[in-house]
């Protein structure tokens, strides 16, 4: 029997994180700031969505817009107190001015995750070269999965990279899961079933009215139906 696909939607708070886990989702990324694309929540925040419910979190690391890490140490530092607050997963991604990934900040911060799992988000649809940053990563502790949209544009843009990707599953810098988001839509979805992607990753779709309004269980619900090919 197949694995059931994961279904991951973005949290900013614990109302966000009950309605998700009501309506079926196996995973929560916790964020805040959308308006700067996902920011790293408070360490509050992290603790207080952990007592709420009991599926995994995933919390993300990154203070400032963009895709460059800044001061790696305070990263670092970050880290370690969402650690501390209860956080055991995490998603991280650096690049540098050149579109290369950053590996002295991936690096730094993985160092204190000690094994933690973790994933690689969206700055791969910016890397100069999707594929050389795969290689580079290839064999760094605790990275299991790749947040993507295929391209900057989001998945209607990025389909046929996307499909590409998943066909090479299990070849070095691929063996990680393909965890599909940004712009992702329902009727994408079967698509992305056959040809063997195992995650789905949603935002402002399980948010019908907006990001002003929490996620709604029956949005989610529909998305775990979708996801389950039912």
């Amino acid at each position: 029997m197949s694995k059931r696909a994961v279904l991951e939607v973005i949290a900013l708070g614990v109302e966000d994180a009950v309605a998700a886990q009501a309506g079926g989702a196996d995973r929560l990324e916790l964020v805040t700031d959308m308006a700067a694309d996902g920011l790293t929540p408070s360490a509050a925040t992290v603790a207080g969505i952990r007592r709420a419910v009991d599926i995994s979190l995933r919390v993300m690391i990154r203070l400032a817009d963009g895709f460059a890490a800044g001061d790696a140490d305070r990263l670092a530092g970050t880290a370690v107190e969402l650690r501390e607050a209860g956080a055991e997963e995490f998603v991280l991604g650096f690049l540098d001015a050149g579109g290369v990934v950053d590996l002295a900040a991936v690096e730094r911060v993985v160092g204190v995750l000690d094994g933690c799992p973790w994933t690689f988000h969206r700055a791969i649809d910016r890397a100069a070269d999707r594929d050389a940053l795969r290689k580079q990563l290839d064999g760094m502790p605790g990275l299991d999965t790749y947040l993507t949209a295929g391209a900057p544009g989001g998945v209607d843009e990025g389909l046929p990279v996307l499909l590409a990707e998943a066909g090479r599953a299990g070849e070095p810098g691929y063996e990680q899961q393909l965890l599909v988001g940004g712009g992702l839509r329902l009727e994408h979805v079967p698509v992305l079933l056959e040809a063997g992607v195992g995650g789905f990753h949603i935002g402002g779709a399980a948010r019908p009215r907006g990001w002003d309004e929490p996620v709604s269980t029956e949005a989610v619900a529909a998305w775990r139906a979708a996801v389950d090919g039912v």
